[in-house]
């Protein structure tokens, strides 16, 4: 049977991939604040030796605060406004170090690390809008302050900036076109199982609980529902794994033509499934539910040449009458279902004006 979550849906495999994502943005943007800040103590020493007293002192200012906010930033919860307070000023210093008076003639590559910084840190639509306004700035400042000739040499030196540029930029979109897809990917893979097509465990429980939170705040009702397939093991022995394989996506096939678009279907593990019936409940629920224990059990599935028969008991729990968290629902459904088990299976065990058994054959 289900064994009821002992931990919040964070510990399953779904949110530690979120948390672990979150965790390595963290540590990338503190390496970057950290980074920079070193990088500006350096050059602040520097410009403070050449007689640059006015930069020294801004670049002093500028490298705390990053010194600063990489010891902060593991403690603020949206990292989005500190992303964008770190990008913008640095890559207006950048490009005011293009026509700063007396400025060294190389400075200008560092306007190549707009685009890497913008699309590392912003992914690839944001990083886009802010990197292309800067780096066409960029160019317009730098061929202002050094003009170009139109003879041969003049188009290489304008060649080599220009197109190392577009190159960068480039490179750095389509590598994060597909790095996105591929988490898109991982993140369709993670919320979904991969038999039968319906949510995951971790995907179902997340849905849950934030479909609780919800409905407490909309003080709306929902209902879960529990279900286990029925001497599941002895059609695996008598026809295969194959055919147990495909049991269980007629099954969920059969569940999910009868659920609304707000429904959620999910696999909590082996033969188990959990249903969850949005804005509904126990009362509006069960005729529902009952429905769909009748159409399973009165529809074979079709193996080969021969019909399967197939059936499941079902558990069902109102929130908040029978629990106030996910585990007290959990636990609730959990106990009605043992009990339809234990009185011959192929039935509802729910709630209508007091804890009864319905659909009993």
């Amino acid at each position: 049977m289900f064994l009821r979550p002992r931990t919040k849906p964070g510990s399953d495999s779904i949110f530690a991939a979120d948390e672990l994502q979150d965790v390595g943005q963290r540590s990338l943007v503190r390496m970057i604040f950290a980074a920079s800040g070193l990088t500006l103590g350096v050059f602040c020493v520097l410009q403070f030796l050449a007689g640059n007293y006015v930069l020294a002192s801004l670049e002093l200012v500028v490298a705390g605060t990053s010194l600063w906010g990489a010891w902060r930033i593991v403690r603020v919860r949206n990292l989005l406004p500190w992303i964008y307070l770190y990008l913008l000023p640095t890559f207006s210093f950048l490009l005011y170090i293009i026509v700063m008076p007396n400025g060294s003639r190389t400075a200008f590559v560092w306007v190549y690390s707009i685009p890497v910084l913008s699309y590392l840190l912003l992914g690839r639509k944001r990083g886009s809008r802010l990197a292309l306004p800067f780096m066409s700035a960029a160019g317009l400042l730098y061929f202002y302050t050094d003009p170009v000739s139109l003879d041969a040499q003049g188009l290489i030196d304008l060649g080599n900036p220009l197109l190392c540029g577009v190159m960068i930029i480039v490179f750095v979109h389509l590598y994060e076109t597909r790095r996105a897809s591929a988490h898109k990917q991982l993140q369709h893979m993670a919320r979904t199982d991969a038999l039968t097509g319906v949510a995951s465990r971790g995907s179902f429980q997340q849905s849950l609980e934030q479909s609780i939170g919800e409905a407490q705040r909309r003080q709306e009702r929902l209902v879960l529902v529990m279900l286990d397939v029925d001497h599941f093991k002895a059609v695996n022995d008598q026809y295969g794994h194959d055919a147990g394989d495909q049991a269980l996506r007629y099954i969920c096939n059969s569940l999910s033509q009868r659920l609304r678009n707000t429904d959620i279907l999910g696999r909590l593990g082996g033969e188990e499934f959990g249903l969850l019936l949005r804005n509904t409940d126990g009362q509006g629920a069960e005729p529902l539910v009952e429905t769909l224990r009748e159409q399973l059990c009165s529809q074979p599935m079709r193996y080969g040449n021969q019909d399967i028969a197939l059936s499941a008991t079902f558990g069902l729990a109102e929130w908040p009458v029978d629990g106030q968290t996910a585990e007290q629902l959990y636990r609730c459904a959990d106990q009605r279902l043992y009990r339809g088990k234990e009185l011959g299976r192929n039935r509802l065990i729910g709630r209508a004006g007091g804890e009864e058994e319905i659909g009993v054959e």
